[in-house]
């Protein structure tokens, strides 16, 4: 089972940029993809970027293509996600995800074909002048 923590949310004005990182840990680190998503108030949760672990390949939603930026640091199982130029739209709490299954009550979102269940507690995110 893998176990993600992530980290980085705050406060921050519109225009401004934030970096949430992920930490991956646990005894099987085999996963097709690796991802970031977000889940508003009132609102499903909702697929942002994601990396193909076997080519690299990086995935955005149309929200954040030109905004944000994911990237990995395989040796130090970590995940990125930078993002600039935040509007208050993108206020939310922040979840990594791999797409090994979790238990039983954690939520399935599919996201660029793949199927996401396995999750962190999430980071909060607010955009707000």
């Amino acid at each position: 089972q893998v176990q993600l923590v992530e980290s980085g949310g705050g406060v921050v004005q519109p225009g401004g940029s934030l970096r949430l990182s992920c930490a991956v840990s646990g005894s099987t680190l085999d996963y097709d993809a690796i991802g970031w998503f977000r889940q508003a108030p009132g609102k499903e949760r909702e697929g942002v970027s994601c990396i193909n672990s076997r080519d690299g390949g990086t995935y955005y939603s149309d929200s954040v293509q030109g905004r944000f930026t994911i990237s990995r640091e395989t040796a130090k199982n970590m995940v990125y996600l930078q993002m600039n130029g935040l509007k208050p739209e993108d206020t939310g709490v922040y979840y990594c995800a791999t797409t090994q299954m979790g238990t039983n009550d954690s939520p399935v979102v599919v996201f660029e074909g793949w199927f996401f269940g396995s999750w962190g507690q999430g980071t909060q995110v607010t955009v707000s002048s």
